[in-house]
């Protein structure tokens, strides 16, 4: 069995962004010439997230929505993990409900999806340098 690893890092310029990382996961895969496995793909950062669904901005907007009516993150002082000095307590509830990873099949050297599957970075408290992780195992 043969295994790959690749970190991909992000540095948005909103606190709050969605990106498309299907092709930076699909160039790992041709990198690693594994043909039959699987991939996991997980942010490395606890106020982030990797999930999949469609790359549609209307559904990204509404996560957007729905999340900080979720989690708002005003006022700073309703949440108790920002009595350190923090900012982000939202973020890290925001993840916990997106999701810190995916895992996709790999079957003859493509990712094995459904009809309009994406892999997406979700960031939540931005503006600064983050990585997903990418790691490849199969033959």
């Amino acid at each position: 069995m043969k295994s790959y690893r690749k970190e991909l890092w992000f540095n948005t310029p909103t606190r709050v962004a969605f990106i498309n990382i299907t092709p930076q996961v699909q160039q790992c895969l041709k990198d690693s010439a594994i043909r039959e496995g699987l991939v996991l793909v997980n942010a490395m950062h606890i106020t982030a997230s990797v999930f999949i669904n469609d790359d549609e901005s209307g559904l990204h907007h509404d996560y957007s929505v729905w999340l900080d009516k979720l989690a708002p993150h005003e006022p700073i002082r309703q949440y108790r993990h920002n009595d350190t000095g923090e900012d982000n307590a939202d973020a890290h509830i925001k993840r916990q409900i997106m999701g810190r990873e995916v895992v996709i099949a790999v079957t003859e050297g493509k990712l094995d999806f459904g009809p309009w599957e994406q892999i997406f970075y979700g960031e939540f408290d931005g503006q600064r340098r983050k990585r997903v992780l990418v790691k490849i195992i199969g033959e």
